[in-house]
């Protein structure tokens, strides 16, 4: 099961998130009111919707644009120029 998921394309992979967290919805559900024949479900479904992240993840960074920076890593050097001058001016 754990490498299954390699397989499908980006749409899939979400369409089968979604599918995955709404099953994981339902199961906490039916945990709560105790009707559950296998416990260990739930974490076998937490783990397989963080492999899903994982994947989606990888193909959202595949899709961007090599020469491209991220917003984090503009804020961040914008931050740590701030910060040095904030730092000064504060003496």
């Amino acid at each position: 099961m754990k490498n299954s998921f390699k397989n499908l394309s980006y749409p899939e992979l979400k369409v089968k998130r979604d599918e995955l967290k709404k099953k994981y919805m339902e199961f906490r559900f039916k945990l709560v009111i105790g009707h559950v024949d296998n416990p260990l479900q739930k974490r076998n479904m937490r783990r397989q919707i963080a492999r899903l992240n994982s994947l989606i993840h990888a193909h959202e960074l595949n899709a961007k644009p090599k020469g491209a920076a991220s917003n984090s890593d503009q804020k961040a050097a914008e931050g740590s120029s701030k910060t040095g001058s904030a730092a000064m001016g504060a003496k």
